[in-house]
């Protein structure tokens, strides 16, 4: 995945849950901070993401734009619509530590 995808991604999402603030955790994250790391080290195909404001939205964006949705056969990337407890598994802080990604390809302002 590269960033141009992932802001696809996160725009759709946005658009499905009508939340601008998109949470993402895993590895495609990354690609908020540093949106010109190489394909060849971000070899996923998906982000994991819910809607900040509306989390329980996240199965409906997983439904519309997850895995094996016309989404995926179209783009070949996909979005794994996950819960606010994935993050739990994150350290103790992790919200301090989230990047926004705002820009002309992204919801939002």
């Amino acid at each position: 995945m590269n960033r141009l995808q992932l802001e696809h991604i996160i725009r759709a999402a946005g658009d499905i849950a009508d939340d601008d603030e998109i949470i993402m955790v895993g590895s495609s994250a990354v690609l908020c901070q540093f949106p010109d790391v190489p394909e060849q080290i971000i070899r996923s195909v998906e982000a994991d993401i819910f809607p900040k404001n509306r989390p329980e939205l996240a199965p409906l964006i997983d439904g519309s734009i997850g895995e094996l949705s016309p989404f995926q056969q179209t783009f070949g990337y996909y979005a794994h619509g996950v819960g606010p407890e994935t993050a739990g598994n994150l350290p103790s802080g992790w919200e301090k530590r989230l990047v926004a990604l705002h820009n002309e390809n992204s919801r939002g302002s």
